[in-house]
């Protein structure tokens, strides 16, 4: 498949080099419907993705949607996409933690997505706690509990199963803090390569962001323009948005570009893959000449690091446990 003519050049989007030496395109298409975008318009919207250049697409389990992704990839590797050109991540949910859980819900992802392989497979969240799909912020599973890393070890442990079964290339981390990476590496025989977070310049998490490099962790950044459509359950009056920023909107005027773009080309440039979700395509389109638009100076990526805000957006307050206090307790 040739992109379309007003698409990028799939070989002129910049990649992520991993520990492995495997290298990841640095944007992806995000695929979180985010409870108000249905599957079949998520499932559209990577057939266009594809079409206009990404071949990078990151998936999971919980957003309800792999099954009519999977025939979208179907119709991309028709058009002549071969497999090896492609990037797809998956996600283990927060349900599926328990020793022969992980094996199960891996192959019954690969079935959903009629692929034989995941080229990642993320841990979701670093806790074995389950909300419904839905649900509000006032949502808690009486089995909830805080991180106990030998639980998560468990877990680990299948996951490195299924890389030596060949069924994943790589596996990785979501959600995790540094407190839980650093027992994490500890005791991993397979370590992660990347962990999945949100960053954009409201919300900078340089310290994480630092030893994730000196890791060798390549660090993949959601809601990379902030998260307009994120559900009501991760909003609070304290929010703010990226994308209006005055920093953001003068650097985005002087370009002439839309200031998602701009975010987008700083968290690249910074060093982050980029997941951003649209299913609009003249959004995705644009999300994706980012990556091969001409770099910020470094006059405006000293500015943009000036207007972080530590404010995170997606919380996770439905993950608590009877007795915390806040969603706080989650991040360490």
């Amino acid at each position: 498949m040739r992109p379309s003519l007003d698409g990028v050049d799939p070989a002129l989007v910049p990649k992520k080099r991993l520990a492995t030496g495997a290298e990841v395109p640095v944007v992806g298409l995000g695929t979180f419907g985010s409870d108000h975008v249905d599957a079949a318009t998520v499932a559209d919207a990577v057939r266009g993705a594809a079409e206009v250049g990404y071949r990078h697409f990151d998936c999971a389990s919980v957003y309800g949607n792999e099954a009519e992704i999977g025939r979208a990839l179907r119709d991309v590797l028709r058009s002549g996409v071969r497999r090896q050109e492609l990037w797809v991540t998956s996600k283990l949910w927060n349900d599926k933690h328990g020793e022969g859980q992980v094996a199960a819900a891996c192959e019954q992802s690969l079935r959903d997505l009629r692929l034989d392989h995941l080229d990642l497979y993320l841990v979701h969240w670093p806790f074995p706690n389950y909300h419904p799909p839905g649900c509000d912020v006032t949502a808690r599973s009486p089995d909830a509990r805080p991180y106990l890393h030998q639980g998560y070890l468990q877990t680990w442990r299948q996951m490195e199963a299924l890389v030596r079964r060949g069924l994943v290339h790589h596996i990785g981390t979501s959600n995790m803090t540094i407190p839980k990476l650093e027992l994490l590496l500890h005791d991993a025989e397979i370590a992660p390569v990347a962990n999945e977070m949100e960053l954009h310049p409201h919300f900078q998490q340089p310290q994480l962001l630092r030893y994730l490099v000196e890791q060798g962790i390549v660090p993949v950044g959601y809601s990379p323009v902030g998260s307009p459509g994120r559900p009501a359950r991760d909003r609070t009056p304290q929010d703010t948005a990226p994308t209006e920023d005055p920093v953001i909107v003068a650097i985005a005027g002087r370009h002439g570009v839309h200031p998602a773009e701009v975010c987008l080309r700083w968290g690249i440039q910074r060093g982050h893959v980029v997941i951003p979700f649209s299913a609009n395509r003249a959004h995705y389109l644009a999300n994706l000449r980012s990556a091969v638009s001409a770099p910020l100076a470094d006059a405006d990526m000293k500015a943009i690091a000036g207007i972080g805000r530590n404010c995170r957006l997606i919380k996770g307050q439905v993950f608590l446990w009877p007795g915390a206090r806040s969603w706080e307790e989650l991040w360490d």
